[in-house]
């Protein structure tokens, strides 16, 4: 069987004792998806080992935030870390929502390890057809 070395492997594992689980200066990108569905927009963010109540979501005018903290489990004082690459600590994203989603009706769900925001599309912004009157009658002109 062949094995990868990686030259890098035993100064990584170093700087993570010293520095320890989460010790960043700055919060970790949490990847995420969005789509349209239907009359609402979607945004899933992966956040694999978080537990709901460490859990975050704002709205702040048309800038939703998410944060969330995954925890370093808890181990017996007798176990030696081999390898840890999992990270831990503080997640982080920011989004700028546009003027035409209803911030006020965001839906929120956790399943299995996905955070996912259901953003229904204000009505202001679905489409609508108007009436033009043309002398006594109406013609409609779709819009």
């Amino acid at each position: 069987m062949l094995m990868r070395t990686d030259p890098f492997r035993e100064l990584d594992r170093m700087a993570q004792q010293l520095l320890g689980p989460g010790t960043s200066p700055r919060p970790s990108v949490m990847p995420m998806d969005a789509y349209r569905e239907g009359d609402e927009y979607v945004v899933a963010f992966d956040l694999p080992g978080v537990s709901p109540d460490a859990l975050d979501i704002d709205v702040e005018r048309n800038m939703l935030t998410v944060k969330a903290e995954r925890r370093p489990a808890a181990k017996p004082d007798d176990v030696q870390m081999e390898l840890s690459e999992r990270p831990v600590g503080a997640f982080s994203r920011q989004i700028v929502l546009a003027d035409t989603l209803d911030t006020e009706h965001i839906h929120a769900d956790y399943d299995a390890g996905v955070l996912t925001l259901r953003i229904p599309i204000a009505e202001r912004a679905k489409p609508r057809k108007i009436s033009v009157g043309v002398g006594s009658g109406h013609k409609e002109i779709s819009g």
